[in-house]
């Protein structure tokens, strides 16, 4: 396992003395009212004191004197669900690109004053200005990464890796998770056909759910944090994710293997935003500037297996995370992906209607439907036929009696 072979003692130190650090740095919230702040994360993204790592939040109370309340959401759509229909009050959340955009253009997110976060010099330029946030006024940065395919070497023969179509082979029928989000789920479809995973065009839209619906079959179910249990315990020996989670889930099984897929994949950035409605800015800021320090960053990102958005961190990082060709794909590996854009209302009312069509009405087998109908149809055959039968014997009573009425 690879934190079992870091050095706890560098760790600790570097966490404290960071920590204390900060202190310094941090400004503090006016009140008492203000000592805590509500942070909304994906599940199982970010360092909590698990296998000796530093614990973040728990870093940032003593740094600070701020609590941190801490939550998680499962996809960018039940994130963007739960701020739209109010009810909870969050200081941070860490959206993807594409939500950050769709955030940004319903006036969704507060401005971030940088003044408040000085570390935010450290994030690489390559992260700043993206078509989410050209003037990089609503976000920093927090990690950047990749899609592809998680496979099982017991189960999965080698020569049915390297492309989409894994997905799609019947050969591991019921062995096969899917990503239980639209965007995600129709980008695989696109990136299959040789589409653009931005792609808004309904013909499009329409071919990505058709192939969709034609690999439900030979799903064992549609998942989000859920897989790292099936694919831990080889419930499941084919997964769509995202690399950063297949290295933590390879430290527990070590058959697990990842591929990027030949065609194309997403590569993404998360970052950390301020919605509308906080209750602390201050206090959201000062965790913002936190997380970007060098130390907290390279500690957190070694952990969590995701790719660290400032070459500062890597400094504190272990040369074999830095190392690895998952986290830090080779140019012409990443050359293939493509960054997810915010697409226009339209084109994101019809996935999600699509999406909804696949989900409900795509996974019945065929045979078995048109069985069905066999059955109903004869059912129907049947009681026209009974109906029938019984009509014409009631006729022939009737003509029996009325010859036996005219004898008399």
């Amino acid at each position: 396992m690879i934190a079992a072979k870091r050095n706890l003692f560098r760790r600790l130190f570097a966490g404290l003395c960071s920590g204390l650090l900060l202190a310094a740095l941090l400004p503090l919230p006016a009140s008492a009212e203000e000592n805590s702040i509500n942070v909304y994360n994906w599940g199982q993204y970010i360092s909590d004191g698990t296998d000796g790592y530093i614990d973040v939040n728990a870093a940032f109370n003593e740094a600070t004197g701020i609590k941190v309340n801490y939550m998680t959401f499962d996809s960018n759509e039940s994130l963007y669900t739960k701020l739209k229909t109010g009810g909870s009050t969050y200081d941070v959340i860490i959206p993807s690109d594409y939500m950050i955009g769709k955030l940004i253009s319903e006036d969704m997110l507060e401005p971030i004053d940088f003044s408040h976060i000085p570390n935010y010099r450290y994030i690489d330029e390559s992260y700043k200005n993206q078509p989410y946030d050209p003037d990089n006024a609503y976000s920093v940065p927090y990690t950047w990464g990749t899609v592809g395919v998680i496979y099982n070497t017991k189960y999965v023969d080698a020569e049915d890796t390297g492309s989409w179509d894994l997905l799609w082979n019947s050969k591991y029928s019921g062995k096969i998770l899917m990503f239980d989000n639209p965007r995600d789920a129709f980008a695989i479809a696109e990136g299959k056909l040789g589409l653009s995973l931005n792609t808004r065009e309904e013909e499009d839209l329409r071919a990505a759910a058709y192939q969709l619906i034609e690999q439900k079959p030979l799903v064992q179910a549609y998942v989000m944090d859920q897989i790292y249990d099936k694919m831990e315990r080889e419930e499941a020996w084919i997964a769509p994710y995202y690399a950063g989670d297949y290295l933590m889930m390879a430290e527990e099984n070590p058959d697990l293997a990842f591929y990027f897929p030949k065609e194309s994949f997403n590569l993404f950035i998360d970052a950390l935003c301020i919605p509308k409605g906080c209750q602390n800015k201050e206090g959201a800021e000062a965790y913002i500037n936190f997380l970007c320090q060098p130390e907290i960053c390279g500690e957190n990102l070694e952990y969590l297996g995701y790719s660290a958005p400032e070459t500062a961190a890597k400094e504190y990082m272990d040369p074999e995370v830095t190392g690895s060709d998952i986290a830090y794909p080779a140019e012409d590996v990443l050359s293939r992906g493509e960054s997810f854009l915010n697409l226009p209302v339209e084109a994101n009312q019809m996935m999600d209607s699509l999406w909804l069509e696949v989900k409900t009405q795509g996974g019945t087998d065929p045979y078995a439907l048109w069985c069905m109908i066999a059955f109903v149809a004869a059912v129907l055959l049947y009681l026209a036929a009974s109906r029938i039968r019984r009509k014409r014997r009631i006729a022939r009573r009737c003509a029996r009696w009325k010859t036996e009425e005219n004898k008399i």
